[in-house]
C-alpha cells in the first residue's frame, strides 16, 4: 500500500490533502504538528513512502526540523514541503534539509497528486523499497577514489560510507558514468528528477551544494563537483 505521512496544523488544509490523496489511492496518516508527526513515524516503524510537511507548524518542531530528522532516519523516504511563503530562502532551506520537492500554497489537487506521484515513483524504484531477497554482493559504480553502492544508495570514500538521498544518488550516478563531461542543468534536472512539474534549475544548484558538503574536503573550493559557468557542472575524478 502506498503510505503517506501528512503533517499540517491547519485542519481544513490537512483534510483537503487527505481527501485528494485517498482518492488517488494513497493510504494517509495525519499529524497536527511536527512532534506528533515524528511520534507517528516512530510508532509505525518508519513505514512511510512519502512525507508531506508544512513548513510553519507550532511547537519546537517545524517542518524544517521534521524534514531533517526524517532524512537522518531514512535517506530513501520522499519528502515534499508545503509553504505559504514565496521567499526563495524557504525553498532553498527545505532542499538543504533534505526535501525532494516543495509545493507553494494555494495549490490545486491535481498539482499536489502529480508531485506526490512523481516522488512515490522514484521511491518505489529504489532498492531499499523493494522486498528483500537473498543476500547478494552489492552492485557498485566507481569513479576515481569514490564508489557508489547501488543497492544501499550510499557513497564510499576513504573507508567511510555516506548515505545519499534518491536525488543525490541519481546525480552522482550520472556524474560517475560521464566523468570529465560538462553536463547542463537541464540535462541533470531531467535525469535526476524526471518530473515535468520540477522545472526550476535552481533546485540543481541547491543539490550540488548539498553534495559538495558531503563529498568535498573544502566545499567552497570544490575539486570534484566543478561548476561549468554558463552551463552546469562537471565531475572530475
Amino acid at each position: 500500500m502506498k503510505k503517506i505521512l501528512i503533517a499540517e496544523d491547519e485542519q481544513a488544509i490537512r483534510e483537503f490533502i487527505v481527501i485528494n490523496l485517498n482518492r488517488a489511492g494513497y493510504q494517509t496518516m495525519e499529524a497536527g504538528n511536527g512532534q506528533e508527526a515524528l511520534d507517528l513515524y516512530a510508532k509505525e516503524n518508519g513505514d512511510f513512502d512519502v512525507a508531506v510537511l508544512d513548513i510553519m507548524m507550532p511547537g519546537e518542531k517545524d517542518g524544517f526540523a521534521v524534514c531533517r530528522e526524517l532524512r537522518q532516519q531514512n535517506p530513501a523516504i520522499g519528502i515534499i514541503m508545503l509553504t505559504a511563503r514565496t521567499q526563495e530562502m524557504d525553498k532553498v532551506t527545505g532542499l538543504m534539509m533534505g526535501a525532494d520537492d516543495y509545493v507553494t500554497k494555494p495549490f490545486s489537487p491535481s498539482e499536489l497528486v502529480a508531485r506526490v506521484d512523481a516522488i512515490y515513483r522514484r521511491v518505489s524504484l529504489s532498492p531499499s523499497h523493494a522486498q528483500k531477497q537473498a543476500p547478494k554482493p552489492p552492485a557498485t559504480i566507481s569513479s576515481g577514489e569514490f564508489t557508489l553502492d547501488v543497492k544501499n544508495r550510499s557513497l564510499i570514500h576513504d573507508g567511510k560510507t555516506t548515505l545519499l538521498t534518491n536525488i543525490e544518488f541519481k546525480i552522482l550516478k550520472l556524474f560517475f558514468t560521464h566523468p570529465g563531461e560538462s553536463l547542463g542543468r537541464t540535462e541533470i534536472l531531467k535525469e535526476a528528477w524526471d518530473d515535468p512539474f520540477v522545472s526550476d534549475e535552481k533546485i540543481v544548484d541547491v543539490n550540488m551544494r548539498r553534495l559538495r558538503l558531503k563529498i568535498e574536503k573544502d566545499p567552497s573550493n570544490p575539486k570534484h563537483i566543478v561548476t561549468v559557468w554558463g552551463l552546469g557542472y562537471r565531475w572530475d575524478e
